[in-house]
């Protein structure tokens, strides 16, 4: 094998796969971007337990498939690696999202300014609620294709959901390392999410039917909700 001088922790910095180095007492020495956004939903010392419990028995790597969900976060398989008794790395892979074959004619979807739709329908929620509530949306995403009448039915249920909560705070964000499938070609997610102090959960089984139609993968919880949807331009 021909020896290559060059930073490798570029490759892996870029790389969607969350990868951690720690030290052989728990303590992390490395982790490239994505890891340290997962790190936000899942304990440090749980992934060094899971590297320790599947590391190989000798100098070396070992792949093994293994199913771990944190959040939205969903894996399938990890590779232990070490090379000495000091270090020893983690890396996981995300479970691909589903291939969308058959998403409807999204070439007919209207091109849709999702910051105004997500305006509007938070406007015809004040009509009828006086809830505190607190918006960060990301200006700069351009338009998408979006069926705008159900993706709307879609919110209006979900923020319903939450009219009895004090304080209500919604994001839209591009999310970052996750894509879907649709025709074999990877398109990134555009993430929805509310968060307050509780909701009702009377609608919850519209909610899910609804973003089913609209290829939205949806995550209901006690003070949470999130909508992630296919950003198709």
């Amino acid at each position: 094998m021909n020896s290559v001088s060059t930073d490798f922790q570029f490759f892996v910095e870029c790389d969607s796969s969350p990868f951690i180095l720690f030290r052989n007492t728990g303590k992390i020495l490395y982790l490239n971007s994505v890891a340290e956004i997962l790190l936000g939903y899942v304990n440090q010392q749980e992934l060094y337990d899971i590297a320790i419990s599947y590391a190989p028995k000798d100098f070396g790597y070992k792949t093994t498939r293994l199913e771990l969900q944190y959040d939205t976060f969903s894996f399938y398989a990890i590779t232990v690696a070490y090379e000495n008794e000091e270090q020893i790395g983690l890396k996981l892979y995300h479970r691909p999202r589903l291939d969308l074959e058959n998403y409807q004619e999204m070439d007919k979807l209207p091109l849709t300014d999702i910051n105004i739709l997500l305006e509007a329908n938070i406007a015809l929620f004040k009509l009828h609620n006086g809830n505190n509530m607190e918006l960060l949306a990301d200006q700069d995403l351009p338009p998408c294709r979006i069926d705008q009448n159900q993706f709307s039915k879609l919110m209006r249920k979900t923020l319903h959901s939450f009219r009895a909560s004090d304080s209500i705070r919604i994001s839209l964000t591009l999310m970052v390392g996750e894509y879907v499938l649709i025709r074999n070609k990877p398109e990134r997610i555009i993430q929805f999410m509310i968060t307050a102090n509780g909701r009702y959960t009377d609608n919850d089984k519209e909610i899910k039917s609804i973003a089913e139609h609209t290829n939205t993968t949806c995550l209901l919880k006690e003070h949470t909700v999130r909508l992630q949807v296919p950003f198709v331009q």
